[in-house]
């Protein structure tokens, strides 16, 4: 057994197609719909003779290791963790929430058990407001609650050009300061989802597309980006459906309905490079 490896993969996100809240009212519930990338943080443990070292990744996946293993009361064998993520902290990629998932991925597979998504939203939901990367499809979700309000499937994706822009955010430092917003602008949220569901819905790219840069917008008020108006100004003049931001990150981009061809690719990074940021491409969605 020493030498055998087990690991677990969890994908991450360009921020979101929608946060805001679920519905009007004075009470609101920070609901998003989260949106997936093709990028990836990995947990890997190798069977060895040692005892395991702490886990590499930071306290949350330490904790969400320490909280599987209390519930199902087993004990690590010896060996060793090691990690790698493509996911940039603190930007909107939900980085620390795919650790977690990785970890615990890792974990079921490590003790030959059978997944249960009910186990990791436990584990989550004593960590950290969360996106939902640990399912395999879009979902209007409740990040504080940690509950699935409706699955969204699988039929919509997008390419993307995006950028990062400088800093960082701590989601819990501006969880007051967006709740206030979401009470002031109650019915736009409201009328902005209502368009992005029927969009998923009716399998509608573009209208989905058009509900997320409307989500962006409204987010423009409380945590801006610098890029928007620039980005939305020549949005047409590169055949973009939409613009999508990490409403509580730093990442901004363009969502296109078809793969980008070095043409455009060029244009693009010629675009983000007079802005002052190097642009990245990659698939997002699922469709």
């Amino acid at each position: 057994m020493t030498g055998c490896t087990v690991s677990g993969v969890c994908h991450g996100t360009l921020g979101e197609l929608y946060q805001g809240p679920l519905r009007a009212g004075p009470d609101p519930d920070i609901a998003v719909v989260s949106f997936p990338v093709d990028r990836h943080s990995w947990v890997h443990f190798t069977h060895g003779a040692d005892p395991p070292k702490p886990l590499p990744l930071g306290e949350k996946s330490a904790t969400a290791a320490r909280l599987f293993l209390e519930h199902f009361g087993l004990t690590l064998p010896p060996g060793r963790w090691s990690a790698h993520s493509d996911l940039r902290m603190g930007v909107g990629m939900a980085s620390s929430t795919a650790d977690t998932v990785a970890t615990l991925r890792c974990l079921f597979r490590l003790f030959t058990l059978p997944y249960d998504a009910d186990v990791v939203l436990g584990v989550l939901a004593a960590i950290e407001r969360a996106d939902s990367v640990f399912l395999d499809e879009f979902a209007l979700y409740l990040s504080g609650r940690h509950r699935v309000v409706r699955h969204l499937g699988r039929d919509i994706g997008f390419h993307t050009a995006y950028i990062t822009e400088p800093g960082t955010v701590d989601t819990a430092a501006v969880t007051s300061l967006l709740l206030a917003h979401y009470r002031r602008h109650g019915e736009e949220y409201e009328r902005c989802l209502t368009d992005l569901l029927k969009g998923f819905a009716s399998g509608d790219p573009a209208t989905v597309a058009r509900a997320a840069t409307a989500s962006a917008a409204l987010s423009q008020s409380v945590l801006p980006k610098a890029s928007f108006d620039s980005m939305l100004a020549h949005q047409e003049r590169f055949g973009a459906d939409g613009v999508f931001v990490a409403h509580t990150g730093c990442l901004i981009g363009y969502l296109f309905p078809g793969r980008l061809d070095a043409d455009l690719k060029s244009e693009l990074s010629a675009f983000f490079h007079s802005l002052g940021h190097q642009c990245s491409f990659a698939p997002g969605g699922y469709g």
